[in-house]
């Protein structure tokens, strides 16, 4: 045989795609050459691969050998192509018998033959079912990931050695078991009950949950906004199973994903430092690849000191917050990549932090104060549902002797206010308030006579935005949901407006 073929996977954006990697074994003077848009990593994989056959007891042919990595017209990343592509040559110069139909292979080779990890396993299994392969080999590191997809088979590999055993039915392997799914939270998320006072903040970040919205707290330094934002993941509710997988295969294709983790239990927390690029933060880069608001996809993207991080990185975000996806466009083609996540913002009032404090003395000028405050610019502030002001905390609550409500009794009513927008919005792409499209928004958050006027009101004195309207209307949905009410009554939005009014008095916008 001087001609075979078989499969592998290749990732595109999130999702993976079928690729074949056929091998051609000609006379000539000897060389070899690997087409189909190699990339960097790919072309590498000749001399990985020649010493694999070499020191695993195989000859490598001395012919003119020709790659081709299939579909040709998308360009392949990475080292995931090693273990196909040796088998490939031992197959195209007889080495190998074996029929390799309806199987698909992935795996980086160490120079000796062990087959090392890689990453974006779960989307390419993902893929592989959908392609109909029913067989599936991975490397043994990712045997977590392969073993979530129900429907293939998939058996995990830590050597060339051991997988020509199982082929040849010599040293038969065992599949790898499916992953039950079991959301919870992780228990190392502190609890609501550490929080002392903050009676406000704490049910803002309780509507923010329920509704899956996005928040600012602001307030002076040491009033508790960091700890606030933290224990918000411990009243958020269990994902489910299909965003468990989505939330995973972001994390999967960027190697953030533990090596004993199959599927995340519970959902992203992402808090970069200030100190973020662009590019970080929303995605990008010479090899595109997910930034910090894909990989909380599902979950919470938190920004302390918001006024810190650069505008270019912050003004990125406003597309993602309303596409709920980041696209990355490069001349050799564009990515996209989910984003749907809560955005939780904290910051100082002033430079110094005391702008605005009932006891200490602010030392910033009114100039430094709306200088402080313009980093933040009216779209990006726009696009937070809930405007929090969160003040010192007094003495009186720090030496309370009771405790304060605990996360679990919080996040009971959350998963309550949840299920109610799942079952209303079944059927439908929409899992949360805040995601409702300006037709569900008006079916679904008609207000009563006395509601109307007062949003009338509110939006001629507080001069609300056509998106700040949207936003009010999908808060004050959610403070219903919790209140257990079908209709949305005055005091649900008068509840909601008290959320929009901060930026009026620091920003006066």
């Amino acid at each position: 045989m001087v001609f075979s073929q078989v499969h592998s996977l290749g990732l595109l954006g999130i999702d993976g795609y079928p690729v074949e990697v056929e091998a051609d074994i000609s006379q000539g003077l000897p060389g070899f050459d690997i087409v189909g848009m190699p990339g960097p990593a790919v072309k590498e994989s000749r001399d990985r691969v020649r010493a694999a056959m070499k020191n695993c007891g195989f000859s490598f042919p001395v012919s003119r050998i020709t790659v081709n990595l299939a579909p040709a017209d998308v360009k392949k990343e990475g080292s995931v192509y090693d273990l196909p592509l040796l088998l490939a040559l031992l197959r195209a110069g007889g080495q190998l018998s074996f029929n390799l139909s309806n199987m698909a292979f992935i795996g980086e080779l160490s120079l000796t033959g062990e087959v090392r990890p890689v990453h974006g396993v779960l989307p390419m299994v993902l893929a592989a079912r959908k392609a109909g392969i029913a067989t599936m080999f991975i490397p043994k590191a990712n045997a977590a990931e392969g073993a979530v997809v129900d429907g293939i088979t998939v058996f995990a590999v830590d050597h060339i050695k051991t997988l020509l055993a199982h082929l040849s039915g010599e040293g038969p392997l065992t599949a790898l078991p499916k992953t039950e799914f079991n959301p919870h939270t992780d228990a190392a998320i502190p609890d609501f009950s550490e929080v002392m006072g903050q009676a406000i903040p704490r049910r803002a970040m309780e509507i923010a949950a329920a509704g899956n919205h996005n928040i600012l707290l602001v307030g002076p330094p040491g009033s508790g906004k960091s700890m606030l934002a933290k224990r918000l993941p411990s009243i958020l509710p269990d994902m489910t199973r299909e965003e468990a997988l989505e939330a995973t295969s972001v994390h999967s294709i960027v190697g953030t994903l533990p090596a004993d983790v199959g599927l995340l239990s519970s959902r992203p927390f992402r808090s970069p430092h200030h100190t973020v690029s662009a590019v970080g933060l929303t995605g990008g880069g010479a090899v595109p690849r997910p930034g910090e608001v894909s990989l909380a996809h599902n979950g919470v993207l938190f920004l302390d000191e918001l006024p810190e991080f650069s505008r270019q990185a912050t003004e990125g975000l406003r597309q993602p917050l309303e596409d709920q996806r980041v696209t990355i466009s490069r001349a050799s083609g564009s990515l996209t990549y989910p984003c749907s996540f809560m955005l939780v913002a904290a910051m100082n009032p002033c430079a110094c932090g005391y702008y605005g404090h009932p006891t200490r003395e602010c030392t910033c000028s009114a100039h430094s104060v709306t200088r402080y405050l313009s980093r933040i610019s009216g779209p990006l502030l726009d696009r937070f549902d809930l405007h929090v002001e969160v003040p010192p905390v007094g003495y009186i609550d720090l030496n309370a002797k009771d405790p304060s409500e605990n996360s679990a009794s919080i996040r009971e009513r959350v998963n309550t206010a949840r299920r109610v927008q799942l079952e209303r919005y079944a059927g439908t792409r929409i899992r949360t308030n805040s995601q409702l499209t300006p037709s569900l928004l008006r079916r679904h958050c008609a207000l009563s006579p006395d509601a109307e006027t007062l949003m009338e009101s509110a939006f001629d004195r507080l001069g609300l935005s056509a998106r700040a309207y949207d936003r009010l209307l999908k808060v004050a949905r959610t403070i219903a949901d919790l209140d257990g009410s079908e209709k949305l009554r005055i005091e649900h939005l008068s509840e909601a407006i008290q959320y929009r009014s901060l930026d009026r008095k620091y920003w006066h916008r």
